[in-house]
């Protein structure tokens, strides 16, 4: 049996294991891999695996790859990517206040703004631009129970047999994230309308994220989380900044919003060059060895 060494750092709740790409060489199937690393009872347990790995380039100082609990690649994740961030300042890999992590969706700029203590963080972190408008094909609009392809401030997403319609703000931002803005938290089954719209292919070929989100003033929002491939979480960089992004989009809020998340809040800022910036912690919970 082999050992892989990792750390587990976690971004107000929304806990990621960070483990070096060397660590997996002898790895076939990184999808089965997690499924069972993830599992809170079976394995080590996480809403996902960070897998960090310096690089020699000059665009990039490291890659960082998010693997879901479901076995699928992310293309981002705000809390992953900084518990990654932290690892490194963490096990002495990186020293310098600024890094640029390439990931899926492109390379992120991360500025170390606190060191609360060996394995506590805080940073800031530029994120890129969002994209608006759904990534379905029109032909499949009808079936999909939605309208609005083009990008509008509201698309609807249709439950024919309840007769439901969810409105939402469809955004990219390195990951799609489905925008519900509600009243009251408990006016609707909203775990039970996460699951069906993060599934719902037609409708988001890649599944989707969704953040119910609830604007408290112009300055502070309220958010629950779905996740696509992990489900409920306390907390989640990109919805965050998905929430404060669709409720300025929609004139709710200012471009500078606390998203309060169950697990914490984190700062969210979509500035007027259009782009993203978040700024939170990562805190370590405990480094091990899993052997396989």
């Amino acid at each position: 049996m082999k050992p892989i060494n990792f750390c587990k750092f976690h971004g107000f709740g929304n806990d990621y294991v960070v483990i070096e790409a060397g660590e997996l060489n002898e790895i076939s199937e990184i999808g089965e891999f997690t499924k069972k690393f993830c599992n809170r009872h079976t394995g080590v347990g996480s809403d996902g695996i960070a897998i960090l790995e310096k690089l020699a380039g000059d665009t990039a100082d490291f890659s960082c790859r998010i693997i879901n609990p479901d076995g699928s690649e992310a293309g981002f994740s705000g809390n992953g990517t900084r518990c990654a961030v932290a690892y490194a300042f963490y096990k002495n890999l990186w020293s310098d206040e600024n890094l640029r992590l390439r990931t899926k969706s492109g390379v992120k700029n991360y500025r170390l703004t606190e060191k609360i203590s060996a394995g506590s963080y805080w940073f800031d972190a530029e994120i890129g631009k969002p994209e608006f408008g759904l990534p379905v094909k029109a032909n499949d609009a009808e079936a999909a129970g939605i309208n609005n392809l083009e990008p509008a401030k509201f698309s609807s997403f249709i439950i024919p047999r309840e007769g439901l319609v969810v409105k939402f703000v469809a955004v990219d931002v390195g990951n799609p994230v489905a925008c519900v803005f509600v009243e009251d938290f408990g006016e609707l089954d909203w775990r039970r309308i996460g699951r069906l719209m993060e599934s719902n292919i037609s409708l988001f070929p890649e599944k989707t994220n969704v953040v119910f989100v609830k604007v408290l003033d112009r300055e502070n929002v309220e958010i629950r989380i779905w996740e696509r491939g992990a489900g409920e979480t306390s907390s989640s960089g990109t919805c965050s900044i998905a929430a404060a992004v669709a409720a300025h989009y929609t004139e709710k809020t200012g471009r500078k919003v606390s998203v309060r998340a169950e697990g914490g809040t984190t700062e969210a800022v979509w500035r007027e060059d259009g782009e993203m910036m978040i700024t939170g912690r990562a805190d370590l919970v405990f480094c091990g060895e899993y052997f396989v």
